[in-house]
């Protein structure tokens, strides 16, 4: 699929720069500073997006607060994969004509995925008077812009015209802690799964640069953090749009002889583009977490064809032994869409026999969700809600009771992880393959390190373990 590639020009990037600067000083007459408050919905690249934008505001002298009501400018970053987050976003929206009743110089933003959604700016135009600002994720780079103008007395701004995406390098970030970061290395999608909305509200698929990705890890390495995860909506298809030679895997191991100790994780994988050289990259880069993402979506061929996921079972299932084949101990983790349209019993039990066979170490379950101007939107859909429950229920019990079994095969282990934070009074921490892992009576200070812990203990979704 062919299409002009946008990369935004430094001129174009300085011009923002500036423009922060002068909303800086802005804030720096003010008596206190200004407060910001950004919510973000969805996806781990919406949280990378999020992050821009707090370093935008934190650039332009606002400070983070997580009151609505003391919020100078709010922030709403929304989600369009799934009709409940929409739902959510709308409601929360609504909600917030009160505060910007009781503080009338209050700014309302909504940016993201759904912003892009046909029909949805004009629905926040119409029916979201207290809405200041709309914009489309190809358009946040200008977000200083469009605060400036706000603040300088223009009303509302709408900004979503289509587009086939851009690329933007150089916007500042500001991440939440400092043991984990988002890495996004590529943007949009080219598959059009005929369920999925993301190829017509992110655009196409552009690979950043190899230089720009390895400068920013080099960086995050330098300040501290030790969990990288390079981001794409398909991350196996890195540098196809690029002439310069690199594709996925070659960039894992050009990030892994960065010196320092840290693990490079990834996420997502499609599985008709994943092969052999990326799990033969995985096991010989000593930094490369034992993970794989590979969302399969359903155990049927035929449901698989109606999705436009172009693979079979047999592909996919080739592809867990040839994972393993190179990494005994991966960790193998999937995406399933329950009740897509037409979905039959004899259907799903072919999900249910995947799952069996494949034993994952744990699965993120979606019952089927319609996205107007989608292919599956106009398919028909006999099963009723009831019936997509119930194979929903039937498949989490499954998936759970093999997560327990999984889990409990790791007690009498010991395990190198990462601590990573702090619940509920004991430190919490990841194995290589994701593993959640809870540490009794250990000190916080150890946060951001490595260390080899016991497993003694596990459930379903945990582990547990003390410090050797």
């Amino acid at each position: 699929m062919s299409y002009k590639r946008i990369e935004i020009s430094k001129e174009a990037l300085a011009r923002e720069e500036a423009i922060m600067e002068r909303v800086a000083e802005r804030s720096a007459a003010l008596p206190s500073p200004p407060l910001a408050l950004v919510d973000t919905y969805g996806c781990q690249q919406n949280e990378a997006d999020s992050e821009k934008l707090r370093g935008m505001l934190r650039r332009m002298g606002y400070e983070m607060t997580s009151s609505e009501a003391e919020a100078d400018v709010i922030v709403i970053n929304t989600c369009a994969v799934r009709e409940h987050a929409e739902m959510r976003v709308l409601g929360n929206v609504g909600a917030l004509s009160h505060t910007k009743k009781a503080k009338p110089s209050q700014i309302i933003a909504l940016c993201g995925c759904m912003m892009q959604e046909e029909g949805m700016a004009a629905r926040i135009k119409n029916s979201y008077r207290h809405v200041s600002l709309v914009f489309g994720p190809h358009v946040l780079w200008r977000f200083p812009e469009f605060l400036d103008r706000l603040l300088r007395g223009e009303k509302r701004i709408f900004e979503t015209a289509p587009s086939e995406g851009v690329v933007a390098e150089g916007l500042p970030s500001a991440r939440d802690g400092s043991v984990k970061a988002w890495l996004p290395v590529m943007y949009g999608c080219n598959n059009f799964c005929s369920y999925c909305i993301v190829p017509y509200v992110r655009g196409r698929e552009r690979s950043r640069m190899p230089e720009d990705v390895l400068s920013e890890a080099r960086g995050l390495v330098a300040a501290g953090y030790k969990d990288i995860t390079l981001l794409g909506q398909n991350v196996n298809s890195y540098g196809k749009d690029l002439s310069c030679g690199v594709d996925f895997s070659d960039l894992i191991e050009r990030i892994d002889d960065i010196p320092g100790e840290f693990l490079i994780r990834f996420m997502t994988s499609h599985p008709k583009d994943a092969g052999e050289k990326l799990f033969s990259t995985m096991a010989r880069c000593r930094k490369a977490a034992r993970h794989i993402h590979l969302p399969f979506q359903s155990g049927s061929d035929r449901i698989l064809r109606e999705m436009n996921r172009r693979y079979t079972r047999d592909d996919y299932l080739a592809l867990v032994d040839m994972a393993r084949s190179y990494m005994p101990d991966v960790v193998l983790t999937s995406d399933v869409i329950v009740g897509f349209p037409g979905e039959t019993e004899e259907d799903f039990e072919g999900t249910m026999d995947l799952v069996r066979r494949v034993g994952f170490d744990a699965l993120f379950t979606f019952i089927y969700s319609k996205r107007a101007g989608t292919p599956a939107a106009t398919m028909p859909d006999p099963a009723t809600r009831e019936e997509k429950q119930e194979r929903f229920d039937r498949l989490l019990a499954l998936q759970n009771s093999i997560s327990e079994e999984r889990h409990r095969q790791y007690i009498g282990t010991t395990q190198r992880v990462l601590i990573d934070g702090e619940e509920e009074g004991r430190l919490t921490s990841r194995t290589g393959g994701g593993r959640l892992v809870r540490i009794e009576g250990a000190d916080r200070q150890l946060i951001g390190s490595f260390r080899d812990v016991k497993i003694t203990g596990s459930n379903t979704w945990a582990l547990y373990g003390e410090l050797i």
